[in-house]
């Protein structure tokens, strides 16, 4: 029987007691399991990049986003990754096509360690830091600054998507819905911000998924998309066009299939990775790792 390293961050919005036992249950009826929880920033990347020493056959990882980018961040690309939706909104096993619940998608995942069924999906890197289905400048990454200044609640859990919709609307209300270039993009122009996605979807709200680098697929290169610049007028074309999956029309510069993406700020502006603030940059580039890592689906 094969044998898998459960990596587990018990601060994860949707992991207790019993989901964690329920997770183990569903593993065993496939594979062996061995749990380890994650205790401080970075230690999913340490146990992921420990795994194929200790004669595993494969990681699961039951948290958040932001511990699935972690543990990326660990593998050699020798082991194949599973993801379990952990977190509050999860969003690389619901792109992977896995189920929402995490029992179940544990039972998926040990079934296609056992029968050996595999994904090879492309990675993402920005100045060097991985990530898995997006990353950002400017907009989505001041929204997810300013939601990890909410810290988290009394179990360790950081806010929802309503919180992170109330942060979206006083960003829109504190610049009166503009946004100006402020950036350049090697080859395609200058934007406000821009978007880089690994999928399609590239987020979720809630249960409606956010179709904001139409055409992405993990097995691709990286996509973009950058509006030239942002009124009040223009919200709410590009929420429109980003809820329904529809082209964004003009004034919005895409890329699609891209190897390497260069951007350079005209001042320092944040950047995130899968949900991750990654501090302010002037510089990033971003690569396309194509077949980097074989995902249990």
């Amino acid at each position: 029987m094969k044998r898998a390293l459960l990596i587990v961050n018990p601060y994860s919005t949707q992991v207790t007691g019993p989901s964690i036992a329920a997770v183990e249950d569903a593993l065993r009826e496939q594979v062996e399991v061995e749990t380890n929880f994650t205790q401080y920033p970075g230690h999913a990347t340490e146990l992921a990049a420990a795994a194929a020493s200790d004669s595993f056959d494969a990681i699961v990882v039951f948290s958040g986003d932001g511990t699935y980018n972690e543990a990326l961040n660990g593998v050699d690309g020798a082991l194949p990754v599973g993801f379990l939706p952990g977190g509050g909104t999860s969003v690389l096993p619901r792109a992977l096509g896995l189920p929402r619940d995490p029992a179940t998608a544990a039972r998926s995942v040990g079934a296609a360690l056992a029968e050996g069924r595999l994904r090879q999906i492309t990675l993402g890197t920005v100045n060097g830091r991985r990530f898995s289905f997006s990353a950002g400048i400017g907009f989505d990454a001041e929204a997810v600054r300013l939601l990890d200044q909410l810290g988290r609640d009394e179990a360790g859990a950081r806010p929802g998507d309503f919180a992170f919709g109330r942060m979206l609307a006083r960003m829109a209300f504190e610049r009166r819905g503009r946004w100006n270039p402020v950036l350049e993009i090697d080859g395609f122009g200058r934007a406000a911000f821009v978007f880089v996605g690994n999928c399609d979807p590239y987020s979720f709200a809630g249960s409606v998924p956010l179709h904001v680098t139409p055409g992405a697929r993990f097995e691709d290169g990286l996509a973009f998309a950058a509006p030239e610049r942002v009124r009040r007028r223009d919200m709410l074309r590009l929420a429109a066009a980003i809820t329904a999956g529809r082209p964004y029309g003009k004034n919005v510069l895409t890329g699609l299939d891209l190897d390497r993406i260069e951007v350079r700020c005209d001042r320092p502006l944040p950047l995130q990775a899968d949900g991750e603030d990654l501090g302010d940059v002037e510089h990033a580039v971003f690569e396309a790792h194509r077949n980097a890592v074989a995902v249990l689906v």
